[in-house]
């Protein structure tokens, strides 16, 4: 996990720890093989883009106990698939993006500047580029 860059080439950084995230469930958007979903973008949650999850068929808001998920609220943070992200931009419901916490994989998804419209880092006037 050490090795894993972000989008802006540094290193990667947790997205969150609470409530834990990421395909692993170590805070961190990094991926592998095995994660199919590629769970790769740290997003800030929004409520309208909970709702447009639901609606694409993944309540993200629902408590599933059995699952240790306590469901996501407006400014959690959480690792996405870049599938998924890329979708909701479609959409016109895209939530925030924490660019130094996702994963450089995400660039064969989704277009760094469609992510960098989004960011929500705090020093912007650091980005490469």
């Amino acid at each position: 996990m050490s090795e894993a860059k972000n989008v802006l080439g540094g290193t990667l950084q947790s997205c969150c720890k609470f409530p834990m995230t990421g395909f692993y469930r170590d805070g961190y958007c990094h991926t592998g093989r095995e994660d199919l979903g590629r769970h790769s973008v740290c997003i800030r949650v929004t409520q309208e883009f909970l709702e447009f999850s639901r609606a694409a068929g993944n309540d993200l808001s629902t408590p599933q106990p059995d699952l240790d998920f306590a469901g996501l609220i407006p400014g959690d943070q959480w690792c996405l698939c870049a599938l998924r992200w890329q979708e909701a931009l479609e959409a016109g419901a895209a939530p925030g993006v924490v660019l130094s916490a996702t994963e450089e994989s995400t660039l064969e998804v989704v277009d760094l500047e469609d992510l960098k419209k989004y960011a929500i880092d705090e020093r912007k006037e650091a980005w490469p580029g």
